[in-house]
């Protein structure tokens, strides 16, 4: 059982940055692929981005792609999402997930086993 906590968010101004961390304990983390989800209210959980184990490729959604970046730490047991030129469509509850680092890179929700509660992010003047 792999249980994951993520922290970082708060309220940023537009333009401004965030970085999320997302640690991980139970498993053998350099196993997993390590997926990053927002969901705004009233809207689905959307793909944001997804790290292979070893940390080798990362994979965006086109609506973060340029502004964010993704990396992590398999030694600390942690997974990075920084993100830069926050807009107010970024507003939303960020969720890390872990899921079987396998075959090609996963974009849906329904492939992670493993979520964390969840961090707000809040981008508004």
């Amino acid at each position: 059982q792999v249980q994951v906590v993520e922290s970082g968010g708060g309220l940023v101004q537009p333009g401004g940055s965030l970085r999320l961390s997302c640690a991980a304990s139970g498993g053998t983390f350099s196993n997993y692929a390590m997926g990053w989800f927002r969901q705004a209210p009233g809207k689905e959980r959307e793909f944001v981005a997804a790290i292979r184990g070893s940390g080798s490729y990362t994979y965006y959604a086109d609506s973060v792609k340029g502004r964010f970046a993704g990396s992590r730490d398999n030694a600390k047991n942690t997974v990075y999402l920084q993100m830069n030129s926050l807009k107010p469509e970024d507003t939303a509850v960020y969720y890390c997930a872990a899921g079987p680092d396998r075959g090609p890179i996963r974009t849906s929700p329904s492939f992670y086993n493993y979520w964390g509660q969840g961090t707000q992010v809040t981008v508004s003047s």
